[in-house]
């Protein structure tokens, strides 16, 4: 099965920043290289929410009003990689991140709408991120 793979996460202090990674390579690179990537989380008895998106150019990126002005999602071209940089962490941040590629709709390669995770797929394996004191 075609997956992402995702590295990053931990515990961290209210206030504190963690990075993560969404890699591809070998026969799943083109998936992380053509197609917009996207950034999702789940919290403990809620839903999957989306909470960044950056399109397959690095050109345009979406964040959720949530997360605006603390989260950065970049790309690495020559590493195959996409990050999401959380700073400012809070105790709601907690959640299991997921990275996807936008591939189940006309817009992969944009962040074209909502992050929505029906129109992703490729779900990488998903990471804790712990924000407590």
């Amino acid at each position: 099965q075609l997956q992402l793979v995702q590295s990053g996460g931990g515990l961290v202090q209210p206030g504190g920043s963690l990075r993560l990674s969404c890699a591809a390579s070998g026969e799943t690179a083109f998936i992380l290289r053509d197609n917009a990537i996207g950034w999702f989380r789940q919290a403990p008895g809620k839903g999957r929410e989306g909470v960044s998106c950056i399109d397959s150019s690095a050109t345009s990126t979406n964040y959720a009003d949530s997360v605006k002005g603390r989260f950065t999602i970049t790309r690495d071209t020559a590493k195959n990689t996409v990050y999401l940089q959380m700073n400012s962490l809070k105790p709601e941040d907690t959640a299991v991140y997921y990275c996807a590629a936008r591939r189940r709709d006309t817009y992969s390669t944009s962040c074209y709408g909502t992050i929505d995770q029906y129109n992703y797929d490729y779900w990488g394996q998903g990471t804790q991120v712990t924000v407590s004191s």
